[in-house]
């Protein structure tokens, strides 16, 4: 009568459906280790310099680059890329001379990256200079990997290899490269939307030389402005000031380092378009 209500037999559980686990991510370049950290630190200038980016399509852009200088000759710099399957790296012409030539080859998985750099080849000097690179998300959090520098020329040949590792929490980053060479830390916070720190320690074995960073960066948005600063171990403390220019696509800097140990100051300013 009425409504029929079923029970499960006694000791039975209901059935949950089984819970799919997130793909891990992809974890990015080798040379992208550290970016969170170096972005916050404030870029060398010195002199005058104008950039001028142009998109020329979806998979290729070039840049062109004009730096004026008190302490050397002025120096035009292209660089050509092409984001498909292969890239031409910078190709810099100083003087209408040309420099070096580099070849970079990129494959990312679903949790991995492969990279290889060939730099300067010359078949008939046999000399080359040939970089790899291998990352690994073992977690969402943790990355492990490797990089593999070789070198040979008339005479001379070696190989040195680097070991890193990169852990990301939500607010910090943590990452370390330890190898023959030397060693590389980094600590990256962000306190809020407007402020982020970071702070670099660098030893590098065959020069004997270490080197501790601190930097800060500070978001203006309602200036379009954006200030960073830094002081370090060798007494050096420098800053740049960046403004942009709405609507037009240009970025003025302006920047200033003094190091006080060798008593050398030098400033710059700088015109970005695109």
């Amino acid at each position: 009568m009425g409504n029929t209500l079923g029970l499960a037999p006694m000791g039975a559980l209901p059935r949950r459906s089984p819970r799919r686990e997130e793909p891990l991510p992809n974890p990015g370049s080798f040379d992208e280790l550290h970016r969170l950290c170096k972005d916050v630190f404030p870029a060398q200038m010195e002199g005058v310099k104008l950039v001028v980016n142009k998109v020329l399509s979806s998979h290729f852009q070039v840049a062109h680059t004009v730096h004026m200088s008190a302490l050397g000759l002025p120096g035009y710099h292209l660089h050509a890329a092409y984001a498909g399957d292969w890239q031409l790296s910078p190709a810099e012409t100083q003087q209408a001379k040309f420099l070096t030539w580099q070849f970079d080859g990129e494959y990312r998985g679903d949790d991995y990256t492969a990279t290889l750099t060939l730099g300067n080849p010359d078949l008939i000097g046999e000399s080359v200079i040939m970089v790899a690179h291998f990352l690994q998300s073992l977690t969402h959090r943790l990355v492990l990997g490797g990089e593999l520098v070789y070198h040979r020329r008339p005479g001379e040949e070696g190989a040195i290899l680097t070991l890193a590792g990169k852990y990301s929490a939500v607010h910090w980053v943590a990452t370390l490269n330890v190898g023959s060479g030397g060693a590389h830390a980094s600590y990256y916070h962000r306190a809020n939307e407007q402020v982020q720190v970071g702070v670099e320690f660098e030893a590098n074995t065959r020069l004997q030389d270490t080197t501790f960073s601190f930097g800060y960066h500070l978001t203006l948005p309602q200036a379009n402005m954006v200030f960073r600063g830094l002081v370090d171990s060798n007494w050096c403390v420098g800053a740049v000031l960046e403004k942009k220019m709405p609507p037009l696509p240009v970025t003025l800097a302006l920047g200033a380092f003094l190091n006080h140990w060798r008593n050398r100051f030098h400033c710059g300013f700088s015109i970005t378009v695109g």
